[in-house]
């Protein structure tokens, strides 16, 4: 098959659960909980910082940024699992597919240069508390927001177009109901040495680095919190923390996992390839809304209150964030 062909008539075949067909149906109940869940806490997250002026400071501008990145790392796979688990719709063509997994790993990429923004935030908060608000600008926010937006995408494109080029001879069926680039680089039979040296640029540039940054992040704020604080302040500025470092390990932990198995684990059961990679798209985007909604204080209080105001004043009297409710809020960072 000639490149050419691979790329204008390709079709490749997505997968439910492996051994587990016959109750694809039922296993669809809980992926839509997990859908659901996902997109109400995230687009619920953003509306409580829209609403509430008093959450307009940098903290919850990046909480915003991975609420965004969440919801689109949701809908990336929201086009094919339904047809696959409820409609048993198996084939996605080779544009699609590669459309998929552009904004899959965009938006995991995304995700974790977003992680990294917020341990910034967190050391600048921490550490020059009295410059806090002069460094982390409106404007630098938005510029951070922007080279992430470049960092994540442009860096990707090299990668599809080494894809376009290669030619598929063996097997079509792909290991998951969504396309991944590791996935489909293993049904190549052309050289994929340039795919792969790409593929691990990118991982040691970003998946790599990242948590690596962010280590060093908090191993300054910890020498900081250590050398300067009671234990009162000691407390209660790791307690600033806790939040985003559920948020790292919910991350990185479960693509470690995924790496581990897609490199090392050729003998592993299909089905955990399956559950590592559904754990590393859904858990993260389910469970960020919660953590943060449990663990930060004017967050809790804003969901709360909007909560409140929507179910006791349906469509009429005081509107969120109006004058008279904001006197009594409280102000500054959680």
């Amino acid at each position: 098959m000639s490149p050419q062909n691979s790329t204008d008539a390709l079709a490749f075949l997505l997968v439910g659960i492996p051994g587990l067909a016959d109750l694809q149906r039922w296993l669809s109940i809980p992926f839509f909980l997990m859908y659901l869940l996902a997109l109400l806490g995230n687009c619920t997250i953003l509306l409580v910082v829209r609403t509430y002026p008093w959450l307009h400071e940098p903290m919850y501008y990046f909480l915003s940024m991975l609420a965004t990145t969440d919801l689109g790392l949701t809908l990336s796979t929201l086009p094919t699992m339904p047809q696959v688990f409820l409609f048993n719709a198996m084939e996605i063509s080779f544009p699609v597919c590669l459309l998929q997994m552009f904004c899959i790993h965009a938006f995991s990429f995304m995700e974790s240069s977003v992680l990294l923004a917020m341990a910034f935030d967190r050391y600048v908060a921490i550490c020059y508390p009295l410059r806090y608000s002069a460094i982390l600008t409106p404007t630098r926010i938005a510029t951070v927001a922007l080279g992430i937006v470049c960092r994540c995408t442009l860096t990707l494109l090299p990668l599809i177009c080494l894809l376009t080029r290669m030619s598929f001879c063996r097997s079509r069926v792909l290991s998951h109901s969504y396309c991944l680039h590791q996935d489909i680089m293993r049904l190549a039979c052309t050289d994929t040495t340039p795919n792969n040296l790409y593929g691990l640029t990118l991982v040691l540039l970003i998946m790599i680095l990242d948590p690596v940054l962010i280590t060093v992040s908090y191993i300054m704020i910890i020498r900081s919190v250590l050398g300067t604080a009671s234990r009162e302040e000691r407390a209660k500025a790791l307690n600033t923390c806790i939040s985003h470092l559920s948020a790292v390990l919910i991350f990185y932990v479960p693509m470690v996992g995924l790496s581990i198995i897609h490199r090392y684990g050729k003998t592993a059961a299909p089905i955990s390839r399956v559950l590592m990679a559904n754990i590393y798209l859904f858990i993260p985007p389910v469970l960020n809304p919660i953590i943060y909604s449990l663990q930060t204080k004017h967050i809790r209080k804003g969901v709360t209150r909007l909560l409140c105001q929507r179910l006791a004043w349906p469509g009429r009297g005081q509107q969120p964030g109006s004058q008279e409710e904001l006197g009594s809020l409280p102000k500054g960072r959680a």
